[in-house]
């Protein structure tokens, strides 16, 4: 609405400022078939911007203030680009002509938007203090720290978002402090059910000082969970700089959100994901019907293997490979490819040389099950090993997997479970560390990795 309104005004002040047309032509200016043009098309630009940019999502957790920066920022980007591919080949009498039209262009469209924005979140914030809205919120512990915290909940003027559901019981008892004033639904061995039948939203770690060794667990729990997480915090985590203010009311809390990049970023990462796949189907054709057709002759079973494999949030999901080993490879149930395999075809040996085998899996990509840079995804066999060994691994579940991952340019495929453990870590720092730049080295390294055929 704010776009329409915006280059409506705009075309009708550069008609009769820049042009020169009386005011009397106002009829002849608002049905100018171009006018009706530039509105469609600038709005439709303007929504796609913004909703790459992430704009129109989570209204209930975005804040005012950083939402007009937000703005500020996103309409100066936006109106350059109008500026340079629709205003800048008009004819002016005066250079000086730009600038005005710049000027107007950008202060009419922040403004206008900005009162639209304000006026969408101050709805939802008022949901939220009146509690028409609210997250559904669980409570881990019972004692003095989680009734303390309850109450300030519960004893604030407005509310604060939350929608206490109940609590999970991490000290043992079967009745504490916390049981008088919401539902205890059992102990930490049914967080899963629990977070996944009342379909929880915001999980609050609130257990004792002297329990705070078991926070590590309880993350490592909630890891790949589609949930935000939140803990109180202790006097260390305060003045070693844990804590953030992020807003002046409610309850101090450190807070962990289970996206690890902006949603601009994510947004983009998605489209790249997108395109990227559709060049390798369109531009590589030619060489999946060749290795197709090479796979075929190699030995008997079909063309494309598919396997189970778990992927963001612990769904399994169906993965596609050219088949590079005998049919019916596992007769004995899961087994790890090493170098020197004797299932492995000749054929299938070079295409796991040059990583050819993997091309499938673009398929994987656009139908949103996998990203091109991601860790990479095992089966619920291995995975139930490794975290016996290392429980960390369940954070890797946090991201959607990758056909590459920062874990297989440094390391490469692992051939058993301890080298899945050692690539382990090359992947958690990924994800602590994701962004756009560092999926464009990954890529990068990952080339050089199958020109140069060093794929195993």
């Amino acid at each position: 609405m704010s776009a329409a309104l915006t280059w409506g005004i705009f075309f009708t002040f550069r008609k009769i400022y820049i042009e020169k047309l009386p005011l009397s032509d106002l009829k002849v200016i608002l049905n100018d078939n171009k006018l009706f043009a530039g509105v469609l098309a600038v709005t439709i630009g303007w929504l796609v911007f913004h909703f790459v940019l992430g704009t129109y999502t989570n209204i209930y957790r975005k804040s005012r203030l950083s939402e007009v920066i937000r703005t500020f920022l996103i309409t100066a980007i936006g109106s350059i680009i109008i500026f340079f591919t629709l205003i800048l080949n008009d004819k002016v009498t005066s250079y000086s002509d730009y600038y005005i039209d710049f000027i107007v262009l950008f202060i009419t469209q922040f403004v206008l938007t900005t009162i639209g924005r304000i006026i969408v979140l101050n709805r939802a914030k008022n949901r939220i203090k009146s509690g028409k809205f609210g997250f559904k919120t669980l409570i881990i512990g019972g004692n003095q720290r989680a009734v303390g915290l309850y109450k300030e909940i519960t004893g604030s003027k407005k509310a604060l978002g939350y929608k206490l559901i109940g609590f999970i019981d991490t000290n043992g008892n079967s009745t504490n402090g916390l049981s008088a004033y919401i539902t205890n639904l059992g102990k930490l061995k049914v967080l899963d059910e629990v977070i996944k039948n009342y379909a929880i939203d915001e999980v609050i770690i609130a257990i004792e000082t002297s329990e705070h060794n078991r926070i590590h667990d309880i993350i490592n729990q909630l890891a790949g969970k589609n949930v935000v997480i939140k803990i109180i915090p202790d006097m260390y985590d305060i003045l070693s700089g844990s804590v953030k203010m992020n807003h002046v009311l409610g309850a101090v809390l450190i807070e962990i959100y289970p996206e690890l990049m902006s949603q601009w970023q994510h947004n983009f990462k998605r489209i790249i994901d997108i395109s990227v796949s559709v060049f390798v189907f369109v531009v590589l054709s030619p060489l999946l019907l060749y290795v197709a057709i090479r796979v075929m002759l190699s030995s008997k079973g079909p063309v494309i293997y598919k396997q189970q494999r778990i992927g963001l949030h612990g769904k399994p999901f169906s993965i596609y490979k050219f088949r590079s080993m005998i049919f019916n490879a596992e007769p004995d149930g899961p087994a790890l490819a090493s170098v020197n395999d004797p299932r492995i075809t000749p054929w299938g040996r070079v295409i796991r040389k040059w990583r050819l085998d993997e091309l499938p899996q673009f398929y994987n990509v656009i139908k949103g099950d996998m990203s091109i840079v991601g860790p990479r995804p095992e089966r619920e066999h291995y995975i139930s090993q490794i975290l016996i060994v290392e429980p960390d691994y369940i954070h890797l579940q946090k991201v959607k997997p990758g056909i590459t991952s920062w874990g297989m340019v440094k390391f490469g495929y692992a051939e058993n479970l301890m080298q899945m453990v050692e690539r382990l870590k090359y992947d958690l720092i990924y994800i602590e560390n994701m962004s756009l730049a560092n999926d464009f080295r990954i890529m990068l390294y990952t080339t050089l990795t199958i020109m140069q055929g060093r794929g195993k």
